[in-house]
């Protein structure tokens, strides 16, 4: 008893007095705003890897997405399935939703809630790429892929909600009706865990839940640490082309730039910047599964553009390029809860496309039309003196040179001033000036 006593004391001592305590348990908090894309993914798998490197007492994802692409969500909820530590997906803030692809990330989680004044649902999967066909045949094959693809979804997201004791039959409901639910419903249904005011709120009332996954070991919350996470600046910079409405910006900053290269070669930046653009969006397209006839009716729209400054069509090839445009970036996405071009984006770029190629034909035509300003033929309209009777032929002076001159108006004596009309060879063609 003494020994233990004083090796207590001992060990006391070698802590300068003060008692030894445990290590405070720490969260991970990763908040994400915006389409699920692979960007996305990337950040949001990342911080599940994070959060068990850390060895963190839970991952807190604070969601707002109106949806995305269904793989970037299958990648987040398989590695929501596998963590190592208790993910808790929370969407916030007030007014947020977690809607299509944000609910089966939702349901994906250990633990699920919702701030007041939120919601989550519809859920209906909608295909964004591939090629369109035509007439009745295209629609019994859109019916039927269409069929094939809510099944799946519906049972992936019934698998999930079983997997977490949630409700099964919402989860049938709410990809086969795209019903949708505010946050104290979402309660009342077993959609979610609970309501949380704020994230404080939320970890202490997830404090102490059991979790079957974790062998019935605790988790362990409140008053827990705060780690913050935040995506990465080339995560930041992805997620941000990969959004159709900037896609569409930079496919419109791309070909200006080409266009402006091509009107006037060696200016260089305007090259540059096009090239670079045009390559950022093809990336989003690529990223995004838009659809490949959307994406050759817009660039035929742009050689339209380019052979309009180059033939004389009288405004044709412009207005057909601007159709072309138009309906491509139509066909590009289907609405697919945030995989969409909005109208004044897809408006504000046409526009913009129609009205520099209408700018690069004007000049086009003011250069033809100017008059040449090398050349005999540049000095048509200038006036001349006579140097030597023109009988009719003769020599005149203009600009410090002698030329030989033809009078267009019988004989004119020397030192009288003429009018330059034109030039036969090297010999002008005068009149009288008047």
């Amino acid at each position: 008893m003494i020994r233990i006593i004083t090796a207590a004391l001992l060990a006391q001592l070698a802590w300068g007095g003060r008692p030894i305590e445990p290590t405070a348990a720490q969260v991970m908090v990763a908040a994400y705003s915006g389409v699920i894309n692979p960007a996305s993914a990337e950040y949001l798998t990342g911080a599940v890897s994070a959060a068990a490197q850390k060895h963190c007492a839970a991952l807190v994802i604070e969601l707002d997405t109106p949806g995305g692409l269904d793989l970037s969500m299958r990648e987040i909820v398989k590695a929501i399935l596998a963590s190592e530590v208790p993910v808790i997906v929370y969407v916030a803030p007030a007014g947020a939703r977690a809607a299509s692809a944000g609910v089966f990330i939702a349901m994906a989680a250990h633990v699920a809630a919702m701030t007041p004044g939120t919601n989550i649902g519809a859920a209906h999967p909608v295909q964004i790429g591939g090629v369109p066909g035509a007439g009745k045949e295209k629609e019994k094959v859109d019916a039927a892929m269409e069929g094939k693809i809510t099944n799946d979804a519906a049972a992936y997201l019934q698998a999930i909600a079983s997997r977490r004791g949630r409700n099964v039959q919402w989860a049938f409901e709410v990809v086969s009706r795209s019903t949708s639910v505010v946050s104290s419903e979402a309660v009342r249904l077993k959609v979610v865990d609970m309501e949380a005011d704020n994230l404080q709120d939320l970890l202490r009332k997830a404090d102490g839940k059991i979790l079957p996954d974790f062998k019935g070991r605790p988790v362990r919350t409140k008053d827990a640490g705060i780690i913050r996470l935040d995506m990465t600046p080339r995560q930041k910079l992805l997620a941000t082309v990969a959004d159709p409405n900037i896609a569409m910006i930079l496919m419109t900053l791309g070909v200006s730039g080409l266009l402006i290269e091509l009107y006037s070669p060696g200016l260089i930046l305007p090259g540059i910047v096009g090239a670079i653009s045009l390559i950022l969006a093809f990336y989003s397209f690529q990223t995004l599964s838009a659809s490949f006839a959307g994406v050759l009716l817009i660039l035929f729209g742009f050689l339209l553009y380019v052979l309009e400054i180059k033939i004389t069509s009288y405004g044709l090839l412009a207005v057909s390029g601007t159709a072309a445009i138009l309906f491509g970036a139509m066909m590009l996405f289907r609405d697919s809860g945030g995989v969409s071009v909005s109208w004044s984006v897809l408006a504000s770029t046409v526009a913009t496309l129609a009205a520099l190629v209408l700018a690069l034909i004007a000049l086009t035509a003011r250069v033809f039309k100017r008059r040449p300003k090398t050349g005999a033929d540049g000095l048509v309209g200038q006036t001349a003196v006579v140097r030597e009777d023109l009988l009719p032929e003769g020599k005149v002076a203009l600009g410090g040179e002698l030329w030989r001159a033809k009078s267009l108006e019988g004989n004119i004596p020397k030192g009288a001033e003429v009018r330059v009309e034109g030039a036969e060879g090297l010999t002008l063609t005068v009149a009288r000036k008047s």
